[in-house]
């Protein structure tokens, strides 16, 4: 690339980087301090990710798409064939290939190939239609569907709820900036809300019918009892949840202060890293992570509105779905107001899959900056 290029790196998105970066070291080192090495070398191969694809254009991306989709595609295939010694499961789902000193979760990868896979549907659906119809719009609410569907099915044979609502919210977010009209999209999310409006009616008041005539087994339901009465439950199904909501509450203002932790909550390095946070800095800790995510998410969107790149606009908003929904269901999820689902705090929690599949993300949202001169001009390329 020329110099002219390779100086416009995006300082305000390093410096947010830097700053999460630094909130996870010292969060984990507060969980637990025998993950904090390791965070550190995954946060490094995450940098090579960036570098490596920061220097890929519009088109470039464009060109890799599909082969990235199909490769995502193949990994979650191979996946459940795989057998046990190479892909055990853990918590209840196959998602993981652990071999002798590394483990790999694909999912967490294919949420990006599936953003790419969109934003290059969408594009080269808008030019090949350039008058809009009821008809072309349905023709790409059926492609859309179809993509997201694929790793979608594969994600539930699993089975992983939890990613699988990522594909989905994703999925949404692309349909929302595709430009099909809402005369189509209204009467569809509508109806969405009513199933999705009795289904809750149907759990609360008239459990027996979900479990009799819906194949919903009755530990399953017991997921959601203790969400809505955790404490009835805390011995059993809630108890993640109420320790989450005891280490929060503990905390307090300011916090216990980093490593003295009190509260014995599992797997509090990884999807419950927010409630260690709570618990050791307090109500001014947990906001200012929350801040930082607001300052991620609007400076991507800050960046989208810039672009004159369609395509780049697209990914953008991909990339935001994916990160507003882990963020919200995450914190949701540690704070009662939300199901508890294996998802973790992107860029906090600790995992390697997880922070090297959203710093490839970020990686699309640098090479946008990156290459804005080249495109700042175009809408299509």
């Amino acid at each position: 690339m020329s110099p002219k290029n390779s100086s416009k790196i995006d300082y305000t998105l390093v410096l947010i980087l830097m700053l999460l970066c630094l909130t996870s070291l010292t969060a984990i080192y507060g969980a637990n301090s025998a993950y904090v090495l390791k965070q550190v070398l995954y946060y490094a191969v995450g940098i090579g990710i960036i570098i490596g694809v920061i220097r890929l254009d519009s088109d470039q991306l464009k060109k890799l798409t599909w082969y990235l989709y199909g490769f995502g595609l193949l990994l979650l295939v191979l996946l459940i064939l795989a057998p046990e010694s190479i892909a055990r499961e853990i918590n209840g789902a196959k998602s993981w290939f652990t071999l002798p000193g590394f483990s790999l979760q694909p999912s967490e990868f294919v949420k990006v190939f599936l953003v790419l896979a969109l934003s290059r549907l969408i594009v080269e659906h808008q030019e090949k239609y350039i008058v809009k119809t009821l008809q072309s719009d349905f023709l790409l609410l059926f492609k859309i569907g179809g993509v997201t569907a694929l790793p979608l099915f594969l994600v539930m044979l699993q089975p992983d709820l939890g990613t699988s609502l990522v594909f989905l919210a994703i999925m949404l977010g692309m349909v929302f900036i595709s430009g099909i009209s809402w005369k189509i999209l209204t009467p569809i999310f509508s109806s969405f809300g009513v199933i999705a409006t009795a289904i809750l009616y149907l759990v609360i008041w008239h459990s027996d019918w979900i479990t009799t005539y819906f194949g919903v087994k009755e530990y399953q339901m017991g997921r959601i009892y203790s969400w809505l009465d955790p404490y009835t439950y805390q011995s059993t199904t809630g108890y993640h949840l109420t320790q989450s909501l005891l280490a929060i509450g503990s905390g307090q203002t300011t916090g216990k202060g980093i490593g003295t932790s009190e509260v014995v909550l599992p797997e509090n390095h990884t999807d419950f890293i927010f409630s260690v946070v709570g618990e050791e800095f307090g109500f001014i800790g947990a906001s200012i992570i929350i801040s930082l995510f607001f300052l991620l998410i609007y400076h991507i969107t800050k960046v989208a509105l810039e672009t004159k790149n369609t395509f780049y606009t697209c990914m953008s908003v991909g990339i935001i779905s994916m990160l507003c929904f882990h963020v919200f269901q995450n914190i949701g999820m540690t704070v009662g107001i939300l199901p508890i689902t294996g998802i973790p705090l992107p860029f906090i929690s600790y995992g390697g899959s997880s922070l090297m599949g959203n710093m490839l993300s970020m990686g699309l949202i640098f090479s946008i900056r990156y290459h804005y001169k080249k495109y700042m001009f175009s809408s299509d390329e």
